[in-house]
């Protein structure tokens, strides 16, 4: 018998319905990254796919682009695109690897996968201080906040899901809130509150989320009184195989062997 889904997808559908634009910030951080990555590369593309949950904000972003919402079984005809970007959903979805696999048979070979999502570092400060709390007030720790992966789990997806040329890599940007409410609200705005499977359904004592803020503040509070929230924000880039890919090196075809490179490091740095 098959695990119960991590995510529930009717609240996390329910959450976004309630999501407000002013409080989008990491998606239209999402579109920057996009369009930086996008420029570095020496390709124009005609046929690119968005899978998004918000798609008025990426409306404009990729004339004629095909925007589709993050379904476990995603809207996707096989080699109907030459770019697909997987943004900022990745972390909510009940298959990672699926969504990765549905969007490597949608590319055309040698065409580009975008993907980001949340990474396990976003909202440290928020789990410390709950764990700390519910620890404190109840004795026990219910799954409140999302697990999010860790960027090495990531990356090792995108050869799993058959792309070539895999890089995951990681950046965090940090907000500053009033108090802890604040930041929950905030949370609520961006449709990214708890849409766990296993979350708790009664509501939570008020004592867990007044010794959550005292947690918070005390732990990891900031000199002007209010709190930090850490976002981090995992991109992963593969391409769907072509045969005019670089390959890797055979074992045992290097030129030199790595110990001799390594002495001959030490030798120039002595």
């Amino acid at each position: 018998m098959s695990p119960p889904p991590l995510t529930d997808r009717t609240a996390l559908i329910r959450n976004r319905r309630r999501a407000r634009r002013d409080a989008l910030f990491l998606h239209d951080e999402c579109v920057f990254e996009v369009q930086e990555r996008l420029s570095a590369v020496n390709r124009r593309f005609t046929n690119p796919a968005i899978i998004t949950p918000f798609p008025e904000i990426w409306a404009d972003v990729l004339p004629g682009a095909r925007l589709l919402p993050d379904d476990d079984v995603l809207d996707l005809a096989p080699e109907a695109h030459d770019l697909v970007i997987h943004a900022m959903a990745l972390h909510w979805a009940n298959d990672p690897v699926g969504q990765l696999v549905q969007c490597r048979r949608a590319l055309r070979p040698d065409g580009l996968l975008l993907a980001f999502a949340l990474g396990g570092q976003t909202l440290h400060e928020l789990r410390s201080a709950l764990a700390q709390a519910e620890a404190l007030v109840t004795g026990g720790l219910s799954p409140r906040v999302l697990p999010m992966a860790e960027i090495r789990d990531l990356g090792g997806l995108l050869q799993r899901a058959g792309l070539n040329l895999p890089v995951a890599d990681a950046f965090t940007r940090q907000a500053s809130y009033r108090d802890l409410p604040h930041l929950v609200s905030d949370l609520r705005g961006m449709g990214e509150v708890s849409a766990l499977n296993d979350r708790p359904r009664r509501f939570a004592p008020k004592a867990l989320f007044a010794m959550a803020a005292m947690e918070y503040g005390t732990h990891f509070g900031l000199p002007d009184g209010r709190i930090p929230a850490t976002f981090e924000m995992i991109c992963l880039t593969g391409w769907a195989p072509h045969d005019s890919q670089q390959k890797p090196l055979r074992p045992g075809s290097a030129v030199a062997r790595l110990e001799d490179a390594l002495k001959a490091a030490t030798k120039h740095g002595s």
